[in-house]
């Protein structure tokens, strides 16, 4: 049985099995880091810079604020905006002031909104103005009290903020109108008039154990409504203490002079760029934010202006920056890790990034149950492998089959994991059917484990074909077609098929409009068995993708089926 964490013998050197938080609480973790690094610079976005004594100062203004107008204490407030300079002191001033965050994806529809705000039992939002219009269609069927609403320049500075937001309202259009005022169901005011009077009030530290809720975080929904998970302040320092014993070697091959620069692309709202985020201020980093990276002729000016160190972004990113002109023309110097998470990084990219930048593309997993923290290879590698790594210090993993029993090496079966960072619970929904017996998180991803302790992820176990009886895995058929030439991405579902059950359909994306079906059965051919090939293939101007760029194959497979 795998149960001695043998897989610790593959660390890196100086790295430990386990770790130790001397901060228990985010509240400890916030008033140690943002007075170790006060006059180090802890964010740039749109040029404009902030250091951690000023982001600090301001979220202690929003956790008065927030005191003063009442909200019990472990009250839900929420945040629905991208990546802007106030998104750091709303979040730390709303766990400051003994609330619970839960971030909000800013492309929600009404709908999907109104389920989170009301799932979460939210009574604030704070929330971006080109979003308000989503908000006032279904605020009353909600039990939000306070909004406060910000516009995209609010800290840019006088000057800048007010040509930003000129040019966001009546240039780009961005800014759809709305009548969110104030009334007799709930008060509305605007972000620097919430700063502005915190900065007298007077602030209350709220006495927080280390099992208190801090964040309500939301899975990414795409099969289905998302479901609330249930995080502790002691979750998520142990998460970036995780992350920070695996990064050691990392750091220690930064030798430049200054702060270590992060490019936040990924946005926060999702788990990946938000824990990602607190690491980079446990270690007092500079982080870039860039507010649309699926603006990539602006993303590749941004990434051109100031040295970086640390590129996480997922596989869909990596190939959209590869294909523009502009981007080997950067300077790579200086960049020493290449981080890919949220999917699986095709062979493809990973090649064509290594020829590029120089650097392998470094894999990893984990889920927002854990606060993103799972499994990864060593940041010291020098090529990419396509495994998802070794568990992270204090995770425990093992494969099961579907009766529950603990499989040997290198068979396949549902991974399941425990650690101090995974969750324990989720929010108004029965837990039984997602835990094993003895604590486990059943993951739903189909992997096994080698003798070393690598990890190598099939697929989602919910996303598996059954062809005739055999299982196909899509994320298979896709590496293989994507490394066509004449392929930009590729997507892999499953049909009903009355004979087998299920046939393979690949939905895919042309680089070359020469190419043909027959050019990809013949592809194919070469390398997958007959029962694994493509049955129908359909070419696609793009295929649908989440706001991270995650793949949606839900519905292309409600696509395929109808």
């Amino acid at each position: 049985m795998i149960l001695d964490k043998f897989w610790t013998k593959s660390y890196p050197e100086g790295v430990r099995s386990d770790v130790a938080c001397e901060h228990k609480t985010l509240l400890n973790f916030f008033d140690y880091t943002f007075a170790k690094y006060a006059k180090d610079e802890l964010s740039t976005n749109m040029g404009v810079t902030y250091t951690y004594e000023q982001i600090d100062h301001i979220s202690q203004n929003i956790a008065a604020w927030l005191q003063s107008l009442g909200i019990a204490k472990g009250s839900t407030v929420a945040i629905m905006m991208p990546n802007v300079n106030q998104y750091y002191p709303i979040i730390v001033g709303i766990i400051r002031a003994g609330m619970v965050l839960t971030t909000i994806n800013p492309l929600y529809t009404g709908r999907e909104l109104k389920h989170q705000l009301n799932n979460s039992d939210a009574q604030a939002i704070f929330i971006l103005e080109p979003f308000c219009q989503t908000l006032e269609k279904i605020i009353d069927d909600t039990d939000v009290k306070t909004v406060v609403i910000s516009s995209i320049g609010d800290l840019l500075g006088t000057l800048k903020g007010m040509v930003v937001n000129l040019a966001a309202k009546h240039i780009k259009k961005a800014v759809p109108t709305h009548n969110l005022v104030s009334n007799a169901n709930y008060q509305v005011t605007d972000f620097k008039t919430v700063v502005k009077l915190g900065q007298p009030l007077p602030y209350s530290r709220p006495v927080i154990k280390p099992d208190d809720l801090a964040i309500l975080q939301y899975t990414g929904g795409t099969t289905g409504m998302a479901k609330g998970i249930l995080v502790t302040h002691y979750n998520v320092v142990v998460a970036t203490a995780q992350f920070e014993e695996w990064f050691k070697p990392i750091y220690k091959k930064i030798t430049h002079d200054g702060q270590t620069n992060t490019i936040i692309a990924l946005p926060l709202y999702h788990i990946y760029a938000f824990i990602l985020m607190l690491l980079g201020i446990r270690v007092g980093q500079h982080l870039t934010l860039v507010t649309n990276p699926r603006d990539i002729d602006g993303f590749v000016k941004i990434l051109g202006e100031r040295p970086f160190h640390i590129f996480p972004a997922v596989n869909t990113l990596y190939q959209a920056l590869l294909a523009n002109p502009e981007f080997k023309n950067l300077d790579f110097s200086q960049l020493q890790l290449s981080l890919a998470g949220g999917m699986a990084a095709t062979p493809a990219t990973a090649k064509n990034w290594y020829d590029t930048t120089g650097l392998p593309i470094i894999e990893g997993w984990g889920m927002s149950e854990g606060l993103g923290v799972g499994t990864a290879n060593p940041l010291i590698n020098t090529e990419y492998n396509g495994n998802i790594g070794l568990p992270l210090p204090g995770i425990d993993i093992i494969i099961r089959d579907d009766d529950g029993k603990v499989v040997g090496i290198g068979e396949v079966g549902e991974m399941c994991i425990k650690g101090d960072n995974i969750v324990t619970s989720y929010h108004k929904i029965d837990n039984s059917e997602f835990f094993t017996e003895d604590g486990y998180l059943k993951t739903g991803d189909v992997a096994s484990m080698n003798e070393q302790g690598y990890i190598q992820i099939y697929d989602r176990k919910k996303d598996m074909l059954i062809v005739s009886g055999f299982n196909v895995f899509p994320n298979e058929v896709e590496n293989v077609i994507e490394s066509h030439a004449k392929v930009a991405e590729c997507s892999v579902v499953g049909v009903d098929d009355e004979l087998q059950g299920q046939s393979v359909k690949a939905y895919v994306v042309k680089s070359d409009q020469s190419l043909t079906e027959q050019d990809i059965k013949d592809y194919c051919k070469e390398d997958l068995t007959g029962y694994k090939r493509p049955s129908y293939i359909e070419f696609i101007d793009e295929l649908p993708k989440s706001t991270v760029g995650k793949i949606l194959r839900h519905e292309l497979r409600k696509k395929a089926n109808q």
